[in-house]
C-alpha cells in the first residue's frame, strides 16, 4: 500500500538538508496553496506540489551559462531533476508506476492548457512567491524588470489563481508593482 505520509516525511527530510533552510516550508506552503485552489487535489499533486524545489540547491543557477537561454536550461533540468526525485521518492513508499508518472507530469508541466493539475501547481508557484517571496525579491530587483517578471507570471496564472493574489495583503510598494504590472504594455506608469 502507498503511504502518503511515509513519501511527504521523505520529501521533507530531503528538502531539511537545505543549507539556506527554506525548502521545508516552501514545500508546506505549496500544499497549503494547492489544497486552497483545488481541495480535492490527488495525491500525486500534493506531493508534486511538497517535492516542487526538491533538493534544488544542490542544481545551483551558476553551474549553467549566463543569460536567458542558461537561465531556462537551468530551469527545465531542474523540472526534470525534481520529477525524478519524487518518483523515486514514490516508488520507495509503496507507489506504483502510474502515480509515479503522473506526479513527474505535474512536475514538468507540459500543457498547462490541458492540465489541470500542472496547472494548479504553476498557480500554487506564483501565490507562494507573491505572498512570501515578493517583498525581498521585488527590493533587489530593478522596478521594470519586476514589472516584466510579474507580467510574464500574470499570463501563467489561471483565473481563480489572479483573484486569489489580487486578494493578497501586499505593501504599499508592491502593490504599485503589481498596478503597474497589469496594466498595459506601454501604458504611462
Amino acid at each position: 500500500m502507498p503511504s502518503f505520509d511515509a513519501a511527504c516525511a521523505a520529501i521533507d527530510r530531503a528538502n531539511a538538508e537545505d543549507p539556506q533552510g527554506r525548502e521545508v516550508d516552501y514545500g508546506r506552503r505549496m500544499v497549503d496553496w494547492v489544497r486552497k485552489l483545488a481541495p480535492d487535489a490527488s495525491e500525486e499533486l500534493l506531493l508534486a506540489s511538497r517535492a516542487q524545489h526538491i533538493r534544488r540547491w544542490t542544481v545551483p543557477r551558476s553551474s549553467y551559462p549566463d543569460g536567458r537561454n542558461g537561465y531556462l536550461r537551468w530551469r527545465e533540468d531542474l523540472k526534470k531533476f525534481h520529477a525524478e526525485t519524487l518518483a523515486g521518492i514514490l516508488k520507495d513508499a509503496g507507489y506504483g508506476e502510474e502515480s509515479q508518472a503522473k506526479a513527474r507530469q505535474i512536475l514538468v508541466r507540459k500543457n498547462l492548457a490541458t492540465d489541470a493539475e500542472g496547472q494548479t501547481l504553476e498557480d500554487a508557484a506564483c501565490l507562494v512567491f507573491l505572498q512570501f517571496e515578493f517583498p525581498e525579491f521585488s527590493g533587489k530587483t530593478e522596478p521594470d524588470k519586476m514589472v516584466d517578471i510579474l507580467r510574464k507570471s500574470w499570463k501563467k496564472m489561471s483565473s481563480a489563481a489572479r483573484e486569489q493574489a489580487l486578494g493578497l495583503p501586499l505593501a504599499p510598494r508592491e502593490l504599485a508593482l503589481v498596478k503597474r504590472a497589469l496594466e498595459k504594455p506601454g501604458a504611462p506608469g
